[in-house]
């Protein structure tokens, strides 16, 4: 079997220069059109908690979706480096006042308390940020494997979050080589459009 790996890294580079490339007037449009779909999405709307992220290395922004769920009673978990498991996610209640730090690749995160931890199967829905999907549901990472890993735990429990990945529209590609390991999401939105899968 080829090896893909090549290409797959090809594809980051050249996907993350395109989000990259993207204008603050145009990451802003972006940001309201993304909460504009996220609030004609079902499951959004009635979501109780949601695992989100925050934006980095021109990532589309989630702010506004981060804020819309703090006014609409919906609680927000954020992804953090798992600190007895090399290479896992763990989730944490964030909130405006929540105590943040710079993990180890410079992205905030609250700071680790057991009490504040969120088990997968108690979340509605988990947003995975992107550098590039397709139309059949597989999303390219940055190659870390960080939520391959996490999500790969999902099939254990009957109760399952739906996996939706955030992406600006320009980051959608024909057909991505993907990989055993890689897990396929339940949908992406995007600024003009949400695809379910």
């Amino acid at each position: 079997m080829p090896d893909i790996e090549p290409s797959r890294a090809k594809l980051r580079k050249a996907y993350r220069a395109k989000r990259n490339r993207l204008s603050e007037k145009e990451q802003q449009l972006a940001a309201m059109g993304l909460l504009s779909r996220c609030m004609t999405f079902a499951p959004f709307v009635k979501a109780t908690r949601i695992a989100c992220y925050l934006s980095n290395d021109g990532e589309l922004d989630t702010q506004k979706v981060i804020d819309y769920c703090w006014l609409n009673k919906i609680e927000i978990t954020l992804p953090v480096l798992h600190p007895l498991k090399p290479g896992h996610l763990l989730f944490a209640v964030h909130q405006a006042k929540s105590a943040m730090h710079f993990n180890k690749y410079g992205i905030a995160e609250p700071q680790f308390e057991q009490k504040n931890v969120v088990k997968l199967r108690d979340i509605d829905i988990i947003f995975t940020p992107l550098v590039a999907f397709d139309d059949s549901g597989n999303r390219l990472g940055m190659g870390g494997g960080y939520y391959d890993r996490t999500l790969a735990k999902l099939s254990e429990h009957s109760k399952q979050p739906l996996i939706i990945g955030l992406a600006h529209d320009c980051q959608l590609i024909e057909k991505l080589p993907v990989q055993a390991w890689d897990i396929p999401l339940h949908g992406i939105i995007t600024p003009s459009q949400i695809f379910t899968f």
